[in-house]
């Protein structure tokens, strides 16, 4: 395809640019980080296994997560929240779905029933390796670190909200005291230091795992050996890296 030269330049400045300000917004995101100091980033590919079964929707994970991460005090607003499915056997097309405060303070009881199969869901930013709230990022704000986060540097956000309606896990909002993008940063902080994320700390069943993938000894290696995982929306293609065990066809 024949490109007009002063074209080719322009958009060629502009990819450069971005690139570099993605670059920028990394190294910010660790200005003042204490990093682990045998920590390599090009030893890690991060991500986080849920298994369906384990879940309990007790909300101790979305409470954790919330106070980790400064989330905003708000019942709309959650880097991680779970919802409880609700499935008819003569109706599995139509789940109910709840999630009151993003279930942080547990579910409602319900009568047993042998017509439906309940259980709970948590969710979160999906870590994407094709993600599309990076491709529509018009400033490079949003950007998957050598380690495979999906990162925000809110010093270079301009709040335009594309990556909100890219997301099409619905991950994202925007923070009402910033007034820019929010979501999920995998405890980004935390991992770099040794430590495993918030939600998956205060798990009293072990539903959360995180991963690395570039880590020969994780338990995850023997464990997608041996069991099936699956991810949303496989259609879109994101290469999400969030792993969900036992999850059921009617889960959106």
């Amino acid at each position: 395809m024949d490109v007009p030269r002063r074209q080719f330049l322009v958009e060629s400045g502009r990819w450069l640019m971005l690139t570099g300000v993605a670059a920028c917004a990394y190294e910010a995101m660790l200005a003042g980080q204490p990093v682990d100091a045998e920590y390599e980033m090009s030893d890690h590919w991060w991500g986080m296994l849920i298994d369906v079964d384990k879940c309990i929707g007790c909300g101790l994970c979305v409470k954790a997560c919330k106070e980790e991460n400064n989330v905003p005090d708000s019942p709309y607003y959650f880097n991680t929240w779970v919802e409880r499915y609700r499935v008819q056997l003569a109706d599995r097309e139509h789940p109910l779905v709840d999630s009151p405060n993003g279930g942080a303070d547990g579910f409602p009881a319900l009568e047993e029933s042998d017509d439906e199969r309940v259980f709970f869901v948590p969710k979160l930013c999906n870590h994407c390796i094709d993600s599309p709230c990076t491709q529509v990022c018009p400033v490079g704000a949003t950007f998957r670190s050598p380690d495979g986060v999906v990162l925000v540097d809110e010093k270079y956000c301009i709040g335009c909200r594309y990556c909100i309606q890219a997301c099409p896990y619905g991950c994202r909002y925007l923070d009402p005291r910033t007034h820019t993008a929010k979501k999920c940063t995998l405890c980004y902080h935390r991992i770099v230091k040794g430590l495993t994320t918030a939600c998956c700390e205060v798990c009293p069943t072990g539903a959360r795992q995180l991963f690395d993938l570039k880590n020969p000894g994780d338990p995850i290696h023997a464990y997608l050996r041996e069991h099936p995982v699956q991810v949303l929306k496989p259609q879109l293609a994101t290469g999400s890296k969030l792993y969900y065990a036992n999850l059921d066809g009617t889960v959106r």
